[in-house]
């Protein structure tokens, strides 16, 4: 007998298609929520023929294109061992189960922090050799159209983000955008998206998954995670195959401040998962991923800022 807790009631039934699709008839699951995270989507663990595995629905917010987008660039990545094993994913229900990674500290990686920038490099590589993602759209666009959202919306001032908005129309024009260089890329690759289970490292969390600029997922590694010079280096040669060069390096740079600005998706989740708590009737876990969603932002944007200040 599966055990729901508080899960909604209106989606019980395409979980238990899914377990039957799995594991066959009379699969009994105990589910238990896992905190974290900002994406609203509902994450649980549970265990079945004493293994384990994660549950996870999507909100029913998440337009259904969105949610084939995401479904097909995780199973894609986990074909290719970038991401857990996918054993069922379902977009028009938004359900889909996969091996469960008990994380250890990233700061335990047996090779330091050189071994671990070594192992995200070979992990970015494995993902931008995959068959290539869905496009989304061209990041600096999407981003500047990020930044013209919330500067219509009523959450600024009129011109309070005209600052932002020619920052980054700088860092557009200094950087060339070649669609035929694009590659399958993560980007969200901030270090709660990063599994390490004690001898490899693994990506979760495929939402925002999309074609994208090779630099993207490195750029925001290096401004969360890989802040020394050095890290960057060893980063670069282990997901190109090569020692950088300098004209690599100053793409990186530009790549970094399109990072930054990128911080604004989480920005924009964040309101919109603080708008869907105080306003509709919701699952505990969204509010719970509202609150945890405001420390990850704040957290991310310190880093990131500290992280640029300094070159």
């Amino acid at each position: 007998m599966q055990k729901f807790g508080l899960m909604p009631e209106a989606r019980r039934d395409a979980v238990r298609a899914a377990l039957r699709a799995t594991f066959g008839a009379g699969a009994a699951a105990d589910f238990q929520p896992i905190r974290g995270g900002v994406s609203g989507a509902l994450i649980c663990r549970f265990e079945v023929h004493e293994r384990t595995y994660v549950l996870r629905i999507e909100p029913e917010r998440i337009a259904l294109r969105d949610r084939q987008r995401g479904f097909a660039c995780m199973a894609a990545a986990a074909a290719a061992g970038a991401a857990p094993r996918v054993h069922y994913c379902d977009p028009v229900t938004g359900v889909a189960i996969m091996d469960f990674v008990c994380g250890r500290p990233l700061s335990g990686h047996p090779g330091g922090i050189v071994g671990l920038a070594r192992a995200l490099g070979a992990l970015i590589s494995r993902v931008q050799a995959t068959p290539l993602f869905p496009i989304f759209g061209a990041y600096p666009e999407v981003i500047g159209r990020v930044l013209a959202g919330l500067g219509k919306s009523s959450f600024f001032a009129p011109g309070q983000l005209d600052a932002q908005a020619e920052g980054l129309a700088r860092i557009v024009a200094a950087l060339s955008w070649d669609t035929s260089t694009l590659v399958s890329c993560h980007n969200d690759p901030n270090p709660r998206n990063i599994l390490f289970d004690g001898e490899r490292v693994w990506l979760v969390d495929w939402e925002l998954a999309f074609r994208n600029d090779p630099l993207v997922d490195l750029a925001i590694l290096t401004t969360e995670l890989l802040e020394a010079p050095e890290l960057e280096d060893v980063l670069l040669e282990a997901a190109f195959g090569r020692m950088p060069t300098g004209r690599l390096r100053a793409r990186l740079s530009a790549a970094q401040r399109w990072a930054m600005h990128a911080l604004c998706f989480f920005a924009c989740l964040q309101v919109a998962l603080g708008i869907t708590t105080l306003l509709t009737v919701v699952w505990l876990p969204v509010a719970v991923a509202h609150q945890a969603g405001a420390l990850c932002l704040l957290t991310a944007a310190l880093v990131s800022v500290h992280a640029l200040k300094s070159r």
